[in-house]
């Protein structure tokens, strides 16, 4: 699943992108989610919707937050989101590596210049899946690098998804969840799935993890210390 967003100030440019990229993208695996009018517009929404856009067409020229400090921005949170400058000037694209763009287009945006750029980013998309993990819950589709993960800890028929940067709760089992990431997550308790990287503490009866103290379970240690142990030497 790509999930696109563009960002221009003009009605009219924003229509022209939409039309051309509609004409590329695989329905039903790929659409664009979001449309703003503004950078201020879109980097709070980003901010406070991480993982859930994975391609970003961003204005150069835009009134109030310009396309490079909506980027400059939109990095201090999110470094992975993939960003390509749309812009009528040149001169702008060498600031573009500045902050991590992937590329950029010259106003209007070919359909060749397009597809060649989809085609990218769907290779990147493909080569970064495995290392990545997806859910859906009533706010929308979130995609997080699996590093990112601090743990996993399940609420009766759900499970929450914990950040450095918040909690995310979806229905699903743990078990289910521990199947599919192991051997990168270690499970320490009926209801803990932790990635013992991020582990700051170990002892025989529990493991800290950002200030946070979870039960590691008589079932469990055996098989978890040890794991925990070496990744933290």
């Amino acid at each position: 699943m790509l999930r696109i967003a563009i960002c221009d100030d003009e009605t009219a440019a924003r229509d022209a992108l939409r039309i051309q990229l509609e004409k590329i993208l695989i329905e039903d695996a790929e659409e664009i989610v979001y449309e703003f009018s503004s950078g201020t517009n879109a980097a709070s929404w980003l901010a406070n919707h991480p993982g859930e856009i994975d391609l970003l067409f961003l204005d150069v020229e835009m009134k109030g937050l310009s396309g490079m400090e909506t980027a400059e921005k939109i990095r201090t949170f999110d470094e992975q989101i993939l960003i390509v400058f749309v812009t009528g000037y040149s001169e702008y694209v060498f600031d573009g590596y500045l902050v991590g763009a992937m590329d950029y287009l010259m106003k209007p945006a070919s359909e060749e210049k397009l597809r060649q750029l989809i085609g990218r980013v769907r290779v990147k998309s493909e080569q970064e899946e495995p290392r990545t993990f997806t859910l859906k819950n009533m706010d929308g589709t979130w995609r997080f690098r699996l590093f990112d993960i601090l743990y996993f800890y399940s609420d009766r028929r759900k499970v929450i998804l914990v950040t450095a940067r918040g909690e995310y709760s979806f229905y699903a089992r743990l078990d289910e969840i521990e199947k599919q990431l192991s051997p990168d997550f270690v499970r320490i308790h009926q209801r803990y799935l932790i990635h013992p990287a991020h582990v700051d503490f170990l002892n025989s009866e529990s493991v800290t993890i950002c200030g946070r103290d979870l039960p590691c379970s008589r079932r469990y240690r055996e098989t978890a210390l040890p794991r925990i142990a070496r990744t933290m030497m």
